[in-house]
């Protein structure tokens, strides 16, 4: 089993809940006002049946027109064409904006037309049941005329590979996946677990629905990580995206992988 983080770059958002890239070479904080400040990385995951995303991105492209994440696919020897499955940790824009793409006829197509979307019901229907800046609906209109949605519910067991965990926490529908080959495990918290720091000090964060159960959610993961050896996938991370956790004299370590 191979991971790839697709980095997507650094991005300031504020509350109109715009991504606009920032370069710290470039760019000051002082200028970006009531911003926050974040790495925007799906992960690939190539398996012995599968050839898996988890979570799309922001969607954008870069300056010849192309997908980053078909961009970023391509750069790692594969073909976003041959992904079979895409996992859906939630539906906020900055996560599901690669879902589909707008092609050269100005149309929304599916950014991995071959693959099944796996997503939380109760996250579905959130987003069109209580508007929100943070929901696009109309990306999710595209997918859901592709009949490419596989809907799931709870926790349980998705296929011999995959197991899901319905979560809550940052969404009220946020779920996790643990993808399992041989005796080895990836753990995708998407953003009950996005930034490795966020097991190093311990904070409640005000951008979590739940911020408390948030946090207790990321120290149980961490936990866990470190019993069982887990490879952890860090979507929000400016480094160590792809690390493995050890917890020692009560506190948290990172591994890089």
């Amino acid at each position: 089993m191979k991971a790839y983080a697709l980095t997507e770059g650094s991005y300031s958002v504020d509350v109109s809940k715009e991504f606009i890239p920032f370069d710290p070479a470039l760019h000051q904080t002082k200028d970006r006002p009531g911003s926050l400040f974040i790495y925007v990385q799906p992960f690939l995951i190539k398996t012995k049946n599968n050839l898996i995303v988890a979570d799309t991105g922001l969607g954008f492209k870069n300056d010849q027109g192309e997908l980053l994440i078909h961009n970023n696919i391509r750069k790692a020897g594969y073909n976003y064409q041959d992904v079979s499955l895409v996992l859906m940790s939630h539906l906020h824009f900055d996560h599901s904006g690669g879902m589909v793409y707008e092609d050269e006829n100005k149309k929304l197509q599916l950014s991995f037309p071959n693959a099944e979307y796996v997503i939380q019901r109760g996250e579905w229907e959130t987003a069109y049941s209580k508007p929100s800046r943070s929901y696009k609906t109309e990306l999710f209109d595209v997918v859901q005329r592709s009949g490419s949605i596989r809907f799931v519910e709870g926790s349980g067991q998705f296929n011999d590979e995959i197991s899901f965990e319905l979560t809550g926490g940052h969404s009220e529908f946020h779920q996790v996946f643990k993808i399992k080959e041989d005796s080895e495990i990836l753990f995708f918290g998407g953003d009950v677990l996005p930034e490795p720091e966020q097991l190093i000090r311990k904070f409640i964060a005000k951008y979590d629905l739940d911020g408390r159960k948030s946090m207790e959610l990321r120290q149980e993961f961490g936990l866990q990580a470190a019993k069982e050896n887990w490879t952890c996938l860090f979507y929000h991370a400016k480094l160590n995206s792809i690390s493995k956790v050890s917890f020692e004299s009560e506190q948290f370590k990172l591994l890089p992988v």
